[in-house]
């Protein structure tokens, strides 16, 4: 069995971020960056379908050149080989330009079987590249699935819901994208993360997914950004002392704000 998984690096949640003046982008040329967990946990489990099928397991990641530690990560995990996807032109894809760019490396993989990643990265947060590659692939999706289960043939998922949970099967190849219940990703070892710098990575830019692509350009992204302002602080909340006409006080603040 052939897996790719597609991770994405992403700014430390519990440091600070905070927005680029000059394109009003996230900033991560300063502040720290991770592999982000639900990718994590996408390769975990990847890497526990490897051990019960004898699977073959391929990271993806597009980014700058630092997404290349994201990779390595996952190869110290336990993944046989990655693809970095680099190139300047990439800064600032929207979700549609990362999406064909990430389905255009997925096809570079022989015989893939299954296509893994996480429902939502921690920055965008669009919860829609899953599904758009694998509507450009052509594979069935199963998405935001918190238990998996690889038969002959097939994929079968759990999903739960607001109103309950719910069952999917597909046939194979398929995508499935994964929830933070799916499990908990395993530290890579001292010697996992040795073998990682010996494992092949092939560093791929636009010019070698689309060679047949005209002059027109590649479109990145189709929205800009034209301003941004600092949430305001929060201001303190009024305290009502109970002297016998709070209920009144609430009815008098309701109707002012126009609640009432």
């Amino acid at each position: 069995m052939n897996i790719v998984v597609l991770v994405k690096q992403v700014p430390d949640t519990a440091a600070e971020r905070t927005l680029s003046e000059a394109d009003h982008r996230l900033d991560r040329e300063n502040t720290d960056l991770v592999l982000d967990e639900i990718n994590e946990r996408a390769a975990e489990e990847a890497l526990t379908l490897k051990e019960t099928t004898d699977a073959e397991v391929t990271v993806v990641s597009m980014g700058p050149d630092s997404a290349l530690d994201a990779i390595r990560k996952v190869l110290a995990m336990g993944a046989d080989r990655g693809i970095h996807i680099c190139d300047d032109r990439l800064r600032g894809a929207d979700v549609v330009s990362t999406a064909k760019v990430l389905a255009a490396a997925v096809r570079t993989v022989a015989d893939v079987d299954l296509v893994l990643a996480g429902n939502a990265t921690t920055d965008g947060q669009a919860s829609a590249v899953p599904a758009i590659v694998a509507d450009l692939l052509g594979l069935p999706q199963l998405t935001h699935v918190r238990h998996i289960d690889v038969g002959p043939g097939r994929v079968r998922a759990e999903r739960e819901t607001e109103s309950g949970e719910a069952t999917l099967e597909a046939p194979l190849p398929a995508l499935v994208s994964v929830t933070e219940k799916i499990n908990e990703p395993r530290y890579p070892s001292f010697k996992g993360i040795l073998a990682a710098k010996k494992k092949p990575v092939a560093t791929v830019d636009l010019d070698d997914l689309f060679p047949s692509a005209d002059d027109t350009g590649f479109l990145v992204t189709r929205t800009r950004v034209v301003e941004a302002v600092p949430r305001p602080v929060r201001a303190a909340g009024i305290r009502v002392t109970d002297d016998g006409s709070a209920g009144r006080q609430l009815a008098d603040h309701l109707i002012a704000q126009k609640l009432v």
